[in-house]
């Protein structure tokens, strides 16, 4: 991206809905109710041939004490500081008001680069709101439709310019993104300011992952208070945390689905399992004084669904006052509730104080690294080996289930396939007990392990010629042409 632009303004005057038409997807949050953004929100904005980062921010209110609109200004003041230029709206139909004008001023004493733009002016009812745009003192009005995307050419030619301006810090700065990788070369995972850890932070509301974060990020990046449900976007950072470059979801808190009543709401659970979906390792962040609730367990649960290593984050633990008691009965409950993320690491933290950040750092590394492991297929068959033996296969029917072979055909997570006769045969125990001595052996604590049983008849495909390298054979065993 070239160079990063902040949309600012008042509340409801179409920042995100603009913001969501740059991005190409709805990423922002959009509804009539003043307020819905909250927090800064980043995305990759295309405007034909122009590419640029483009930050969606609170609405600017007119209050500094300590409530959540203060709050919510000083996060977008923060903004404009970021950016390179500032896209300021208002409202072409309510014209400039009292607080357009405040805010011009705070833009010019911050000495921004600022653009104006008259959003809602299609039409003759827009006309009045552009000509009163030029008392702000901000140079000529661009006019915009967000909502039917008018004025999209005029706001790309006052942004072209700015391409080159920044085109030797883009140099500099740009990720390699898409790297082919060859499937019969060793391929280097570990995070890299090219590719930095993905990490997505999920919880109840409340539970105190904003406030996590902004420790991780060493300011107050992200929106914090007592009020529930603050958070409404995930919120994506990237930062360098103890030497390891990694990209943070901030996540909307998810209620029970049945509190989730409010459209808003409704959204921002969706929003929150995209961000599940776009992450690698999950942080999975319990409030210590009500932790594995049902709701707990589903977002636990959810992650492991969808493929993604796992920590367990049990927040607030400068509280606890039995601390011995409380870590054993937390071990207890996480193994007999959640089995399936067996080994998983159970790390205690502070998210107010920053105790225990250092070991969730060590246990989001270590099960990133085994997400990304691979397990030669000569050892897989010398353990499947000795786990036949010890414990033979079922016999349905009388007929013995003849395992063949075993190779590993997928990471992130690790995914086996076993070569079998009568697949369809084979119990959901026999299943259960290759997958836990998998963890065990191969130490895999923490990531989903997908085991796929298959029928190839009488043929050992080690002895056919076609499939002397494992590409081939792992390309013979998805049903892919060689």
């Amino acid at each position: 991206m070239s160079f990063t632009l902040a949309i600012v303004g008042r509340p409801n005057v179409g920042k995100s809905t603009l913001f969501n038409r740059l991005v190409g997807r709805k990423l922002a949050l959009v509804d009539d109710q003043p307020g819905v953004t909250r927090d800064l929100r980043e995305g990759d904005a295309k405007l034909f041939d122009l590419r640029f980062t483009v930050i969606d921010t609170a609405g600017l209110e007119e209050v500094t004490d300590d409530s959540l609109q203060g709050r919510m200004r000083r996060l977008t003041e923060r903004a404009v500081d970021m950016a390179d230029v500032s896209l300021f709206l208002i409202d072409g139909r309510v014209g400039v008001t009292t607080s357009d004008e405040t805010f011009a001023d705070i833009l010019r004493k911050k000495g921004a680069r600022v653009i104006l733009g008259v959003n809602k002016a299609e039409g003759k009812a827009g006309d009045s709101g552009a000509l009163e745009g030029w008392s702000l003192g901000l140079g000529e009005p661009v006019r915009l439709s967000a909502e039917h995307g008018e004025g999209m050419d005029d706001l790309y030619r006052l942004l072209k310019p700015l391409e080159g301006e920044f085109a030797e810090r883009e140099a500099e700065n740009a990720p390699e993104v898409e790297v082919d990788v060859d499937e019969d070369v060793e391929w280097d995972w570990r995070p890299s300011d090219k590719k930095p850890l993905q990490m997505a932070v999920i919880g109840r509301p409340n539970a105190g992952k904003s406030t996590l974060i902004n420790k991780i990020l060493g300011f107050d990046r992200l929106l914090t208070g007592p009020e529930a449900g603050i958070t409404r976007d995930a919120i994506s950072v990237r930062t360098d945390w103890l030497g390891t470059p990694i990209r943070v979801f901030d996540t909307a808190g998810m209620r029970k689905k049945a509190k989730v009543v409010e459209k808003l709401e409704k959204l921002s659970v969706s929003d929150g399992l995209r961000a599940v979906r776009f992450a690698e390792v999950i942080v999975v962040l319990l409030d210590v004084e009500i932790s594995f609730e049902v709701q707990d367990l589903r977002i636990a649960d959810f992650a492991e669904t969808e493929g993604r290593a796992v920590v367990v984050a049990i927040n607030k633990w400068d509280l606890e006052g039995e601390k011995q008691e409380k870590l054993a009965e937390l071990k207890e409950m996480f193994e007999r509730l959640l089995p399936q993320l067996r080994g998983a690491p159970l790390i205690t933290v502070s998210g107010k104080t920053g105790r225990g950040l250092d070991r969730l750092h060590d246990a989001v590394l270590k099960v990133h690294e085994v997400w990304n492991r691979r397990i030669p297929t000569a050892r897989l068959n010398s353990w499947l080996g000795a786990m036949t033996e010890a414990h033979p296969p079922p016999a349905p029917g009388g007929r013995r289930i003849k395992m063949r072979y075993m190779t590993q055909v997928k990471t992130r997570p690790p995914g086996f396939i076993v070569m079998c006769s009568h697949p369809e045969d084979m119990a959901d125990s026999y299943k259960r007990y290759l997958v836990n001595g998998l963890r065990d052996h191969f130490d895999l604590p923490g990531v989903p392990i997908r085991l796929t049983f298959r029928s190839q008849g009488d043929k050992n495909p080690f002895k056919n010629p076609k499939f002397n390298t494992p590409s081939r054979l792992r390309k013979h065993i998805d049903g892919r042409k060689d």
